[in-house]
């Protein structure tokens, strides 16, 4: 993987899992909304010092609707305190990820589950991507409250 887009970046622990623990040396770049978020991440949690990490503020969605780069693997972390935005199971925004893309790539969607409804989303979220196009892995409970959905995106061959 050569470029990896992370929406949600918040104090950086993915950020630092990448290239600490994982050795990862590519390319990152990190989206995140809250300004005084970044501060402490880069003051506090040394991502300034990660030389191959780019930090961006931005709104989520608007990033991915603008952004003319495609990447190898994204990761959705994006919440509001114990709330996921909508936007991120919309089918517009789903779209939108998968032009950005590219084949053989991968989505990791750290989400959130508080009740049964919660669960019934995640549920037809995986049945909605998963398609010809795509294979959808439910890693329920990683922590308390999260559900990791992990996306694949199949090369598509004409």
């Amino acid at each position: 993987m050569k470029h990896i887009l992370v929406l949600g970046v918040a104090g950086g622990s993915v950020i630092k899992t990448l290239v600490d623990e994982i050795g990862y040396d590519g390319k990152i770049t990190g989206i995140e909304l809250d300004e005084k978020v970044i501060e402490l991440a880069q003051s506090h949690f040394g991502l300034a010092q990660i030389k191959n990490f780019n930090l961006i503020h931005h709104e989520a969605f608007e990033f991915v609707l603008k952004t003319k780069l495609k990447y190898d693997f994204i990761i959705v972390d994006v919440f509001q305190d114990l709330h996921m935005p909508s936007f991120l199971f919309e089918t517009f925004f789903q779209h939108r990820l998968s032009e950005i893309l590219n084949d053989n790539g991968y989505i990791l969607f750290n989400t959130i589950i508080l009740d049964e409804k919660d669960n019934i989303r995640n549920e037809n979220y995986s049945h909605y991507v998963e398609s010809e196009a795509y294979v959808v892995h439910r890693l329920p409970r990683s922590e308390e409250h999260n559900e990791l959905l992990i996306i694949q995106k199949k090369r598509i061959v004409s």
